[in-house]
C-alpha cells in the first residue's frame, strides 16, 4: 500500500499497538494522542487514510471527522468503543467510510484499511489537478479553465487540451 495513515487515538496502548501492527504490515502510520497535534501535521501532509477514535480530549472524533470532510475526501475509519447503532449511523452520516468497534482484531483493521483504499483509490486520483502555469498563462485541464493575466478566457475543450499539451512541452 502506498501512502500514509494518520491515527488519532488518546489511549497509549491502543495507539502503539495499531501503529506497530500497521507499520509491520508495510502501512506507514503516524499516530497522534490529541487532535491539536494532528491538525499541525495536516498542514504538512494529508494522508491517504484517517483512523479516528471518537472519545478524544477537547475535540471529539465526530468533530474531527466533520472538519476533515470540509477539505478532504480521503477515507476515514472510526476506531472506537462506541458500539451502539446510533453511534455507527452518526459516524457514517458525518462522513466516515467504515466503523470498527473496540476491542478489535488487528487483522480486521488491516483488511478494512485495504478494502476502503481499494474502493476509494479512484476518487483519490480524481483529486489530482492537472494545471500548468507559464508566464501569465494558467491552464487548468481538470476544470477546463484558461486564464491569461488572471482573466478567465472561454475556450473550447479541444483547444484547451492542445494548449495544455503545448505548454507542458515547452521548446519542442
Amino acid at each position: 500500500m502506498k501512502g500514509l495513515v494518520y491515527l488519532v487515538e488518546d489511549d497509549e496502548n491502543i495507539r502503539e499497538l495499531v501503529t506497530y501492527t500497521l507499520n509491520s504490515q508495510g502501512i506507514e502510520t503516524e499516530s497522534f494522542e490529541r487532535p491539536s497535534k494532528f491538525w499541525k501535521a495536516m498542514q504538512q501532509e494529508i494522508p491517504s487514510l484517517f483512523l479516528l477514535d471518537i472519545m478524544l480530549p477537547k475535540m471529539d472524533g465526530w468533530q474531527v471527522c466533520k472538519e476533515i470532510r470540509k477539505t478532504s475526501n480521503r477515507p476515514i475509519i472510526m476506531l472506537t468503543a462506541k458500539g451502539e447503532l446510533f453511534d455507527k449511523i452518526l459516524g457514517l452520516e458525518l462522513g466516515a467510510d467504515d466503523y470498527i468497534i473496540k476491542p478489535f482484531e488487528a487483522k480486521e483493521v488491516i483488511a478494512r484499511i485495504h478494502a476502503v483504499l481499494r474502493r476509494t483509490s479512484t476518487s483519490e486520483e480524481k483529486e489530482k489537478v492537472k494545471e500548468i502555469n507559464w508566464d501569465k498563462l494558467s491552464i487548468n485541464l481538470t476544470n477546463y479553465e484558461l486564464r491569461v493575466d488572471g482573466k478567465y478566457i472561454d475556450t473550447p475543450p479541444k483547444e484547451m487540451e492542445l494548449l495544455y499539451y503545448l505548454a507542458s512541452n515547452p521548446n519542442k
